[in-house]
């Protein structure tokens, strides 16, 4: 009886040489379905170099379906922005990132074809165009898309490899002086100077000046309740929510000067009802940013603080007002509402008791201030 001969091992996959003379690859995925190498090659002994890899990469878990990655860019990224479930002001920060950064690049393309050289092109044909700041916001857009489709498996690995690009360094912002700050409320106007005051000495945010109404005010003691938010969208639609971020939800204790303030804008100003809107127009709707904005830049340039100096930028004199009264960072923190998960952060402490010492000590400043400046002219004059 004749022997058998031996079973020949079952191969991983199969080459076939075409009519062209080059190599073609093929080989049965994990899931059952075939596939076929994206190229051929010139030699047979190169076919089965690339099966072996493939094959190399299913033994490792770490294979992934070749085309499952053909999903265009664009459609995913949208789709990624409308998940997140974001605040208005961010959405429309990330729409207009895509549609005039990242979207003119990269719209076309499937997520598997955008790769590492490209991303490193793309950034840096962006820092010739525009903004630093702009760009650092851009890659962490992209790079956060990117990520997610590489957790839902359609990407092998992120293409954004760049350490740092995205990381902003914005420059340091000037700060007012007392008699700047002052000035610069005058200049505003009756109706519009206590929301100069409220951001230096708040300091508060535009958007959290915008939501208050008269509840949110207590005269003794003299205090702030900030509970909500409500930014003006480029498209001229405000937006009425949550602050910023959870510890943007605060009582921001104010410097017993401002009580004249206070009191005779609530009287003035302020709508009627009692659950009026504490900041309003001259025809009796909530105020606009172009309006304000249109008044903010004539009180600037009567005035000629630093150069660049932003509405904003009061925050950051009233951050320092704060340092220099004595407030330790978590108080800065806590008044300017802003947020932190930095660990020596869990240790440090600023109740409502402290923070009304901290109005105090930037009242006690502010007053010595305006009595130097009061006091200069006599002296002078009786020199």
């Amino acid at each position: 009886m004749a022997s058998r001969k031996p079973q020949r091992r079952r191969e991983f996959g199969s080459v076939r040489q075409l009519s062209s003379g080059r190599w073609q690859a093929r080989y049965w995925a994990p899931d059952g379905s075939r596939h076929t190498a994206p190229e051929t090659f010139e030699t047979k002994t190169d076919a089965q170099d690339w099966l072996t890899l493939a094959k190399a990469d299913i033994q490792r878990n770490v294979w992934v379906d070749p085309d499952v990655g053909a999903v265009n860019f664009e459609e995913y990224a949208l789709k990624w922005v409308a998940e997140r479930g974001l605040s208005a002001t961010t959405d429309e920060l990330y729409r207009r990132l895509l549609r005039l950064h990242i979207l003119p690049a990269f719209g076309d393309l499937d997520l598997d074809e955008i790769t590492p050289p490209a991303v490193r092109t793309w950034r840096a044909e962006r820092l010739a165009a525009t903004g630093a700041t702009t760009v650092a916001k851009s890659y962490r857009l992209i790079k956060a898309i990117m990520e997610t489709a590489t957790d839902d498996e359609l990407i092998r690995r992120n293409p954004c490899r760049i350490k740092g690009a995205g990381s902003e360094k914005a420059k340091e912002r000037s700060t007012a002086t007392v008699d700047q700050v002052d000035a610069l409320a005058d200049a505003m106007g009756p109706r519009w100077r206590l929301m100069v005051y409220f951001a230096a000495y708040g300091p508060m945010r535009p958007e959290e000046q915008a939501a208050l109404r008269r509840p949110d005010v207590t005269l003794e003691p003299l205090a702030v309740r900030i509970r909500e938010a409500a930014p003006e969208l480029t498209t001229g639609r405000r937006v009425e929510g949550d602050t910023k971020s959870a510890a943007g939800t605060r009582t921001t204790f104010l410097p017993a000067f401002l009580h004249v303030e206070v009191k005779r804008h609530l009287d003035w100003f302020a709508e009627k009802e009692p659950n009026g809107l504490l900041f309003i127009g001259e025809k009796g709707a909530p105020f606009r940013r172009s309006t304000f904005g249109r008044k903010w830049r004539r009180a600037r340039a009567k005035v000629e603080p630093p150069d660049d100096f932003r509405f904003y930028d009061l925050r950051h004199t009233g951050h320092t007002l704060s340092t220099q009264s004595g407030a330790t960072l978590k108080d800065t923190m806590v008044r300017a509402g802003q947020s932190s998960e930095k660990a020596a952060m869990i240790y440090q402490h600023s109740d409502d008791e402290r923070q009304q010492e901290v109005a105090g000590g930037i009242d006690d400043k502010v007053r010595a201030a305006r009595q130097k400046t009061a006091a200069g002219p006599r002296r002078a004059g009786q020199a």
